[in-house]
């Protein structure tokens, strides 16, 4: 009997195991691009149209290699708006109710999809990591407050796939040479430029048509210059290779307001969709050390992001569940500034960041954590509605990857499952990574007033807050010690100095 095979917007391969598990002579391959899946929150339109041009592109490679594709726009008229809505309709077209699909990676769809008649789902085989294997390591060596941590993880990856390994140690005779790679920003003058892509015909509709649909999401949609399918995804991951990697890791955490991508990839959304394998890609890395072309602390901490952190969050974001998402042990309840939408606001970094991201759909990792990221830990922003904010500005924001990292990364909502301290951070931090402080109207080296980095008073109102908490944190416990050894006077200013800047948030 025919079936119908679906394939989901990040489902972008053609090793997918629904596709491997398919009759190319008989089954029908179902793509579907849904109102539902662009606006269950408001997606910023670059990320819209790199996802649907995507698919598009997906599709015709699928049909030149054979297959029957079933392919409905966002245009079509009996469009339901819903996955569910079309795998129905197109049962009923193809006279099937055999429905394959490789699970999807976010919970809500999975909820959806189990419920759906005859729909067999088939696990998802591009991952490193099985998630339910994950889930029996995790358990009782990951609770809030203590235990495992991903760099545990992270070894036991290097072993299973061998990468950087010399025998049963790890090259170099350490295993993290994260210590190497937290230099000061350089001058903008050389660094790479991410590859960049003009659009053809295919992509031209997805922008007129997500211009037409979608006019007053967030973000600008041109000019528009991601790769959107597998031989530019590929080609734009080797640019870096030559170009990017071999600073990659010295560079990593700083920031430039002139040099927004610095040496990081930029491939990320690509990876995510499904154009780019992660284990072809570290090895790829791997293979420029070991020709010298690039130092081991870049080669290792391109690898630790793709085989540590990204394996490790789909492994806690499937592990702890959907609740997962409501998590908030520090009680933050602060609603989300409007200048994370608007960039207006006095804060030179956090306005260069809210302005790359409207322009770009795009910040690298140090710009989401210790910005964005450390901005909201600080003020104690509600980490649902800061979640749902990355979710919806990042073309790369797939909620498995995207949630762990907020709730329990940036945000310590989760109490310390997934990282060892709250990620926080006074201007000074900032100050020592990036440019941005001098163009502020604020100074970054004043603590106490009206002239303060806003980021030096929130740092202590932070910890005065969280005091009893975090004086059991043994990454945490000396800010607490220092807190308390100021006078009383002086913790009553920065208090008073604190919530006179937060009452002034809107």
């Amino acid at each position: 009997m025919k079936r119908i095979v679906l394939v989901l917007g990040d489902q972008l391969t053609r090793t997918l195991s629904s596709l491997r598990a398919a009759d190319r002579a008989r089954d029908v391959v179902l793509m579907a691009e849904v109102m539902g899946e662009a606006t269950y929150v408001r997606h910023h339109k670059k990320k819209i149209a790199l996802v649907l041009a995507a698919m598009r592109h997906f599709a015709a490679e699928l049909r030149a290699d054979g297959w029957h594709v079933d392919y409905i726009t966002l245009d079509d008229p009996a469009n339901t708006g819903s996955l569910r809505g079309e795998v129905m309709r197109a049962c009923a077209r193809h006279a099937t109710a055999d429905v394959i699909v490789t699970e999807p990676g976010e919970w809500r769809l999975m909820q959806d999809i189990e419920k759906w008649p005859a729909a067999t789902l088939l696990p998802d085989e591009r991952f490193l990591a099985d998630r339910h294997g994950f889930a029996v390591w995790a358990q009782g060596r990951l609770r809030p407050g203590g235990g495992g941590r991903m760099e545990h993880f992270y070894r036991l990856m290097r072993r299973k796939t061998g990468l950087l390994m010399e025998g049963e140690a790890p090259a170099g005779g350490q295993w993290n040479f994260d210590a190497d790679n937290r230099a000061p920003p350089p001058g903008a003058l050389g660094l790479p430029q991410p590859m960049q892509f003009a659009s053809d015909a295919i992509t031209g509709e997805v922008l007129d048509m997500v211009q037409r649909r979608f006019p007053d999401h967030f973000g600008d949609l041109s000019p528009f210059w991601f790769a959107t399918d597998r031989a530019q995804a590929e080609a734009a991951f080797a640019h870096f290779l030559r170009h990017g990697l071999r600073d990659f890791g010295r560079y990593q955490d700083a920031m430039l307001i002139d040099h927004r991508f610095l040496c990081h990839s930029a491939v990320s959304a690509y990876l995510n969709l499904g154009l780019l394998d992660p284990l072809a890609m570290c090895q790829a890395a791997e293979a420029e050390w070991r020709a010298g072309r690039v130092p081991l602390n870049s080669a290792e901490g391109f690898i630790r992001q793709i085989i540590g952190w990204r394996e490790f969050v789909r492994g806690i974001y499937w592990w702890r569940g959907p609740d997962y998402a409501r998590s908030n042990a520090l009680d933050a309840h602060r609603p989300l500034p409007g200048f994370y939408w608007s960039a207006d606001t006095p804060m030179a970094c956090l306005r260069a960041c809210v302005m790359q991201t409207r322009e770009e759909a795009y910040a690298h990792h140090i710009q989401r954590l210790m910005i964005t990221g450390n901005f909201a830990l600080l003020a104690g922003i509600d980490p649902h509605e800061l979640h749902e904010w990355y979710l919806a500005v990042y073309a790369d924001a797939f909620e498995w990857v995207e949630l762990p990292n907020t709730i329990g990364m940036s945000q310590f909502a989760d109490g310390g499952l997934l990282a060892s301290k709250p990620y926080a951070a006074s201007g000074a931090y900032i100050g020592r990574m990036s440019d941005y402080c001098g163009t502020c109207t604020y100074d970054v080296k004043v603590k106490e007033g009206a002239n303060a980095c806003p980021f030096n008073l929130l740092y202590w109102h932070f910890i005065a807050r969280h005091a009893e908490r975090l004086r059991r944190n043994p990454r945490m416990a000396q800010m607490v010690r220092t807190w308390e050894k100021f006078s009383p006077e002086k913790q009553e200013q920065l208090k008073q100095d604190a919530e006179a800047f937060l009452a002034g948030l809107a």
